[in-house]
């Protein structure tokens, strides 16, 4: 049994239904424990009795020395603070003997079983950035990425786990301060600091706009492939992470500010954006008058003009009409 869990609100409500569904179309045997981050998530998770799923709402989560640091970080870095603690909770209130902590952005495209047997008897699974050269200054959001952390019920990886809960309750804010960021800095030297730590080597775990310039991708018969543009080494798409993706007011759509080709555009991010379209339809079917996909609204000052010429210049503007990317 592959044990995951996850941690989401209202506003990510389409992502982390996505998600699941997803993970559930290329699983038969796992179980996902969802950390609801506010009542109206939590409600319409339970309502829809979700197979293979149980729900945890912040009341049930939340311990003293979480509430004692919630009020001195924001939403995110909170979310961020919460990351191994809802790892921590899964393992000793379930009793299970490996948990895996996924993000709601990620969308996954066949099984990650290989993941487990390239980690083996390890204790601690971990994903690499694997930042394409252009954005190498990236490197300092850490060398590992907390969207697919692995973490076994026994002496290493637990020891392991708890010292990052510590970590984050003491510390964890979207700043870089003496080579930590967020939750994900403290990661970088586990290597060397742990034993039983392996950190992937299958590139099909954790392609993202930070990376996805290396590789080309075709679709075979509805499933993704990728070739190393260095090694022209081919792999099965595993997963990939919508990090920088945003659902903006007035119908706009924001890709982030990295090099996306046409093809990764029509190959991922628009089958993608139709399944987040599909899921808002079903939630809003029950759920009238909310927003599950959290939209942010644009912001225009005297700064936009020169940003759009600059970033179109480099070819990373990537703001589109909703409509324009559904339709292509």
């Amino acid at each position: 049994m592959r044990n995951y869990c996850t941690l989401f609100d209202s506003n990510f409500l389409s992502r982390g239904m996505v998600m699941y569904e997803s993970l559930k179309s290329v699983s038969t045997d796992f179980h996902l424990y969802i950390f609801a981050f506010d009542s109206v998530c939590y409600d319409y998770l339970i309502g829809e009795k979700l197979e293979f799923v149980t729900v945890i709402s912040l009341k049930e989560f939340e311990d003293e020395k979480l509430l004692e640091i919630k009020s001195t970080r924001s939403v995110a870095e909170y979310c961020w603070t919460c990351t191994p603690s809802t790892i921590l909770y899964c393992i000793e209130h379930y009793s299970l003997d490996n948990c895996t902590y996924i993000d709601a952005d990620l969308y996954f495209y066949s099984s990650p079983e290989p993941f487990f047997a390239e980690m083996g008897k390890r204790s601690i699974l971990l994903t690499e950035h694997r930042y394409s050269e252009q954005y190498a200054l990236d490197e300092k959001n850490g060398k590992f990425c907390v969207q697919f952390v692995t973490i076994k019920n026994d002496e290493r990886g637990m020891m392991a786990l708890k010292w990052w809960r510590e970590r984050c309750l003491e510390w964890c804010f979207d700043r870089h301060e003496e080579g930590k960021f967020g939750d994900q800095g403290y990661l970088n030297d586990w290597e060397m600091k742990f034993d039983g730590v392996h950190s992937l080597n299958h590139l099909g775990g954790g392609v993202a706009a930070w990376n996805v310039q290396q590789y080309t991708i075709i679709n075979e018969d509805g499933k993704l492939f990728c070739t190393d543009n260095a090694t022209r080494r081919d792999f099965e798409l595993v997963f990939y992470h919508f990090h920088y993706l945003r659902l903006l007011s007035g119908g706009m759509v924001e890709f982030g500010r990295r090099d996306l080709s046409n093809n990764v555009i029509s190959l991922i991010y628009k089958p993608y954006l139709i399944a987040l379209e599909d899921m808002k339809k079903r939630i809003q079917k029950k759920l009238s008058g909310i927003d599950p996909h959290g939209l942010i609204q644009q912001k225009v000052n005297w700064k936009t003009p020169i940003l759009f010429i600059y970033r179109k210049l480099k070819g990373v503007y990537h703001i589109y009409k909703l409509e324009d990317i559904l339709s292509r």
